[in-house]
């Protein structure tokens, strides 16, 4: 018994017809027939009731289907180790990050990434930092990217600080600087027109607390907005924004001051699960993006450095 005759069976088990899997398989029919033949030999007993209308499982056949499904996924996750411990020609590596570190850091890492391991299939998933790790814990993640750690069971996590950076406010390009200042107060931003984003955001949670705690009610002009939203609206001058700075890379129609009376700031940092061994495409991307994150923090800006 060999991985060839296990994909011919489940081949022909799934289209019931051993013309169509030799075509599938790309195989003349009676090389396929002698695949299965050599099979029910090796192992004693028929495998297919085969009939003019088509074959179908005999109880032998039944037993063994999820047994070769199993052996053909066991040997393929094989392979595709194998192939990652050759130089990273082939493997998956699934990340999930914040809309903000989507539309920055992620952009970054990925260009680098995929430069250099091309044959890697990579797997974005976007979303806020409770339900990314809800993913990583339910195995639909290798990494996250998140900005918080309230999730339920964070034992569960390795979990790796980054970068510290500053939120600024930021307004249009084509309209006058908001202060001529360095900084501006939380106070002045709040009389300002405000682009505020979906309250699903963790950003808008830590902006919302921010002015509370300063006993702030913001001028809200737009409200329920997701970060691409947000910035082009802000571009077109229709109101300011508090967003991370790493948010302004390549971003050429904003400008950005940072703020004051408090200074805001957040963590990013790097979760997978704890107990899991990294495959080695996704210890390389791990690898890649604290490099990134370190090239980033070395920057001429003030408003971000390592963790």
């Amino acid at each position: 018994m060999n991985l060839e005759q296990l994909r011919a069976f489940v081949t022909v088990a799934q289209l019931g017809n051993f013309t169509r899997a030799a075509e599938e398989l790309h195989l003349a029919q009676p090389s396929l027939s002698r695949q299965i033949s050599t099979l029910e030999q090796s192992l004693g007993a028929e495998l297919f009731h085969r009939a003019r209308a088509g074959s179908t499982l005999t109880v032998a056949g039944e037993s063994l289907l999820p047994l070769a499904r199993r052996m053909l996924a066991d040997a393929a996750s094989v392979r595709r180790e194998l192939d990652e411990l050759a130089g990273l020609q082939r493997g998956r590596v699934r990340l999930g990050a914040t809309p903000t570190l989507c539309i920055s850091l992620v952009a970054e890492v990925l260009s680098v990434f995929h430069a250099a391991h091309p044959g890697i299939e990579l797997h974005i998933t976007e979303g806020g930092s409770r339900g990314l790790l809800d993913h990583l814990a339910g195995g639909e993640l290798d990494l996250a990217l998140i900005t918080t750690s309230g999730a339920a069971s964070p034992e569960r996590f390795s979990v790796a600080p980054l970068l510290v950076e500053e939120l600024v406010v930021i307004s249009s390009a084509g309209a006058p600087p908001l202060t001529g200042q360095e900084s501006i107060g939380l106070g002045e931003v709040a009389g300002l027109p405000q682009v505020a984003f979906s309250s699903t955001y963790d950003l808008r949670a830590t902006t919302d607390a921010a002015f509370a705690a300063a006993g702030l009610s913001p001028y809200t002009v737009i409200e329920g907005a997701e970060m691409d939203a947000v910035l082009r609206f802000v571009e077109r001058g229709i109101g300011v924004a508090i967003v991370p700075a790493m948010v302004l890379i390549e971003r050429s129609g904003l400008r950005s001051v940072r703020l004051s009376d408090p200074t805001l700031t957040r963590t990013i940092s790097i979760a997978r699960v704890a107990d899991i061994s990294p495959t080695a495409a996704v210890e390389v991307m791990e690898q890649t993006i604290v490099r990134t994150a370190a090239a980033l923090a070395a920057g001429p800006q003030a408003t971000m450095r390592l963790a």
